[in-house]
């Protein structure tokens, strides 16, 4: 057996290695089941944390109307979206904490998914 030979299955185990560790482990990003709102919930940074955020906020519509209201609300990002409702004074109160109401929308909606 050639050296190249070898050296080429090691490399492409290696890869195959850091491959799984990367999709299975989860150690530098965090996979989600797919849902119909992926396209909004991918402007989330950490999800576990706004599904908890999103259960405390009373009286949210259903997932599709959050969505359609989110799609809308957001054409060039979350945070410009946060920036444009302080500016305009859209905050909403959620256990004691004043948030802009489109990151309470989006909390809320990743707790309906």
């Amino acid at each position: 057996m050639k050296r190249r030979a070898v050296l080429a299955g090691l490399a492409a185990a290696g890869a195959a290695m850091a491959a799984g560790l990367y999709r299975f482990i989860e150690i530098f990003v965090k996979h989600y089941p797919a849902t119909p709102y992926d396209d909004v919930l991918r402007q989330l940074a950490d999800r576990e944390q706004a599904t908890l955020l999103g259960a405390s906020v009373q009286g949210a519509p259903e997932a599709q109307v959050l969505a359609a209201r989110l799609r809308t609300a957001m054409p060039d990002g979350l945070a410009a979206a946060a920036r444009a409702d302080i500016a305009a004074g859209r905050l909403t109160e959620v256990n004691g904490w004043l948030l802009p109401a489109t990151v309470v929308l989006l909390a809320a909606l990743a707790a309906k998914t």
